[in-house]
């Protein structure tokens, strides 16, 4: 092989994302009836703010049945730390980062805008796909 995968290559495009002023029982239910495990969230311009996880609605969801009422909004939630990748990363890059984090997917920006996410099995398919 001559070129190397890329992210931009092996990302989904077409991926759920979530606003911040969302109810997070609307939002649970977007990552539920997508069997999505988190949904990046973007402002109204477009740009990447946050992720919103499972487990970030596991704590909303606890809530909610100690005071016996479902509230906030995603921005409540989300986490706003976020590691993403850029586009232009090749695949082997992208596959080391999977190794030292804990996340499932990046988010993948593309001029400082989000552009698809990758996850783990994208970044396998990739290698499967470019080397034998």
């Amino acid at each position: 092989m001559t070129d190397i995968a890329l992210v931009a290559d092996y990302m989904v495009t077409d991926i759920a994302t979530l606003s911040p002023e969302m109810e997070i029982n609307r939002a649970m239910n977007v990552l539920l009836d997508n069997n999505i495990s988190g949904a990046p969230v973007v402002d109204e311009t477009g740009a990447l703010i946050g992720v919103l996880s499972q487990k970030d609605c596991l704590k909303a969801a606890i809530e909610a049945s100690y005071y016996r009422d479902w509230g906030g909004t995603v921005a409540k939630y989300m986490s706003t730390d976020v590691k993403t990748l850029p586009a232009g990363m090749d695949i082997l890059a992208a596959a080391t980062a999977f190794l030292e984090s804990p996340y499932r997917r990046f988010p993948v920006l593309e001029n400082g805008r989000l552009a698809g996410q990758i996850s783990r099995a994208d970044a396998l398919r990739a290698l499967r796909d470019n080397w034998p």
